[in-house]
């Protein structure tokens, strides 16, 4: 227990000095935008071209995790469809529930998987980063032109996971590894500091999006959302593990993984493809705070069955 809260206290400290600069009005509302165009087309990217070209990734067993991440998101739309269907909400307003019952928070959970488990655990990360994003985008906007009735443009939203840096950058890192080619070696340096700068400028800009008075308006839909996501998801997970996952640290990051909250960039597909955005502020701020509480001992309970 104290190991893992250990190592996430400074992840979750982190976001609370992000939110709490921001409601200071440190460095300034201008500061947070550009930050988070920083963080998302450069240096997430390097960080993580930079860890898999290095990493041993052939440790990873891909098509095993590609199975254990079939299943969740699988069974978690399932889920969500089916307490649709047994205690309706809005369509609009259930398409806000499912993207926060089903995204993760990247940010957190790389530096949550560095924070544990060093840098073999930052290049399961990424494997599974490049597995989930593109499922759970394509999941996400079939969900968007069922329950909205809108034309949600799956071509559109193939070519934004196709043009996605954390994709592209997950690729061009794996294929450096493999090839042999590796990262040359002037590069390595400056990607080692770009590197350094991700993670805890990603947590501050977290911390800084999230929006309490969101909470006053959070009902019973934001509550259930968030026990699927942060209890739920992390149970079927460890089953899942438990069949077929045999590399004990593969099964941990995936657990990890699994008990993230919802991402913080689910807000804006809210407002580009018709859901309810001011739910989806208020599901995105209450997972997070509860995430505080939820993944250590989720984590501490679970990782003793794997």
């Amino acid at each position: 227990m104290s190991e893992i809260l250990t190592a996430l206290w400074p992840v979750f400290a982190l976001l609370c000095v992000g939110h709490g600069i921001r409601r200071l009005g440190f460095p300034g509302d201008g500061f947070w935008e550009p930050a988070e165009k920083l963080i998302y087309f450069l240096l997430f990217p390097t960080l993580l071209i930079y860890k898999l070209s290095l990493a041993d990734v052939s440790a990873v067993p891909l098509q095993k995790v590609a199975v254990a991440i079939g299943v969740l998101l699988l069974t978690g739309t399932l889920l969500l469809i089916l307490v649709q269907k047994l205690k309706p909400i809005a369509n609009h307003s259930f398409t806000s529930v499912y993207q926060g019952g089903m995204r993760f928070n990247t940010y957190v959970g790389l530096a949550a998987s560095a924070a544990m488990f060093g840098d073999a655990g930052l290049a399961v990360a990424a494997v599974i980063i490049a597995l989930m994003v593109p499922s759970l985008n394509l999941l996400c906007v079939l969900i968007f032109s069922l329950y909205t009735r809108r034309d949600a443009g799956f071509s559109s939203a193939l070519l934004a996971v196709i043009k996605n840096p954390l994709i592209l950058a997950c690729v061009i890192g794996i294929f450096l590894n493999y090839s042999g080619v590796g990262l040359p070696f002037m590069l390595q340096s400056v990607a080692g500091l770009l590197s350094g700068m991700a993670l805890p400028l990603g947590l501050l800009a977290v911390g800084a999006g999230l929006s309490l008075s969101a909470l006053r308006s959070a009902g019973g839909a934001v509550l259930y959302s968030s026990l699927v996501k942060l209890v739920l998801f992390p149970l079927i997970m460890l089953l899942v593990c438990l069949l077929f996952i045999e590399s004990r640290l593969v099964a941990q990051v995936l657990l990890l993984f699994s008990a993230l909250p919802t991402a913080s960039t689910a807000y804006v597909l809210a407002r580009q493809l018709g859901g309810d955005a001011p739910m989806m502020a208020a599901i995105i701020t209450a997972q997070t705070l509860l995430s505080m509480l939820t993944m250590p001992f989720v984590l501490v309970f679970f990782l003793e069955f794997i």
